[in-house]
């Protein structure tokens, strides 16, 4: 009998719905919030009203897409934490509201472990280009930076991460003090393309085992930027793409630096890369790279599945279902909770 599962995401600003049966994915529907973009960062109340007014339309889409009726589900999968409250608590209680109604269980999800299992997302049914176990994973977005080894679907261990900021922050709040807009990461991604990538040297942390730190990074930038403007006060516009470019350049040198270390000492060389800065083309272009230097297996995912969705929520909702792994009706969302 077929396994239907219905994911709902919604940890941040992205109110998503996807169906996938049997592994393979039937539709992912994603309402973006363009609210934000006015206040250079996600206000968290005005995106827990936007999920409000996004959760049902986006759901039935997601259902009519899938070409099903509510009654074939399973289950339900919807992300528990970690993300903004206001905005996961309209995700639960939606899917509380619909596993009661469809009288079948509730699955929870990890947001972090979501974006790790979206490389087992089949598009179409015989795919196979899922990583094979254990894999290490290099997990990357605005609010997280980590390593994990993958040893199975449900056994993950984070074996370094950030002490302080994530990339896509620095990223971000670096874009924002040029005055590039919100979100940065995709604006500096294409301004990097026209610059030189030695152009600017900007601080790299020392920092032991697999550990990530970002903050030095930024004050590094700032430094940079306030000392350049002082002599010249047009310095970022003329140096615009060379600044996004040394930026890039640096953050993927601190994050594939650590990536090597890990992969060589662990002796695992699958490896793969997953989260909203996993589309920056430097960094793909790094993964690459190394693939061809030091004979890793890479695996990059489709730029669909980079950033917030719910297909990677519903395909690890079918793998904790295969365990029957479900959860009260009780369950309350975390806004920060670990692998």
């Amino acid at each position: 009998m077929s396994i239907t599962i219905l994911g709902i995401e919604s940890s941040c600003d992205d109110t998503s719905a996807s169906v996938i049966r049997d592994g393979v994915m039937l539709s992912n529907v994603i309402a973006s919030q363009a609210v934000h973009e006015a206040y250079g960062g996600v206000v968290p109340e005005l995106a827990s009203r936007a999920h409000q007014q996004n959760i049902i339309p986006v759901v039935a889409e997601a259902i009519k897409r899938a070409g099903i009726n509510k009654s074939a589900l399973s289950a339900i999968a919807f992300t528990r934490g970690p993300g903004l409250m206001g905005s996961l608590l309209v995700g639960t209680s939606f899917a509380k509201g619909f596993s009661a109604s469809l009288e079948i269980p509730m699955i929870e999800v990890n947001h972090l472990q979501a974006h790790v299992l979206a490389h087992f997302i089949k598009q179409e049914p015989g795919e196979c280009r899922q990583p094979s176990f254990p894999f290490l994973c290099l997990l990357v977005s605005g609010g997280n930076s980590q390593i994990i080894r993958v040893n199975s679907y449900k056994d993950m261990e984070v074996i370094g991460q950030t002490i302080d900021d994530a990339a896509g922050e620095a990223f971000d709040k670096c874009a924002k003090v040029m005055g590039l807009g919100y979100p940065g990461g995709p604006i500096v991604n294409r301004l990097a393309n026209e610059g030189n990538p030695d152009a600017f040297t900007f601080s790299k942390p020392a920092i032991p085992g697999y550990d990530y730190s970002f903050s030095g990074l930024k004050t590094s930038f700032l430094y940079t930027l306030r000392d350049k403007l002082k002599e010249d006060p047009d310095f970022i516009e003329k140096n615009k793409a060379d600044l996004c470019t040394s930026l890039q350049k640096t953050v993927v040198d601190i994050l594939m630096n650590k990536l090597r270390k890990a992969a060589k000492e662990t002796g695992i060389k699958e490896v793969a890369v997953a989260g909203g800065v996993s589309a920056n083309s430097g960094l793909r272009d790094a993964f690459l790279d190394h693939a061809s230097r030091f004979g890793w297996t890479v695996h990059i995912p489709p730029f669909a599945f980079t950033t917030d969705n719910a297909a990677m929520v519903a395909i690890t909702g079918y793998y904790k279902y295969m365990d029957q792994d479900f959860c009260p009706m009780d369950a309350a969302p975390f806004s920060r909770i670990v692998i």
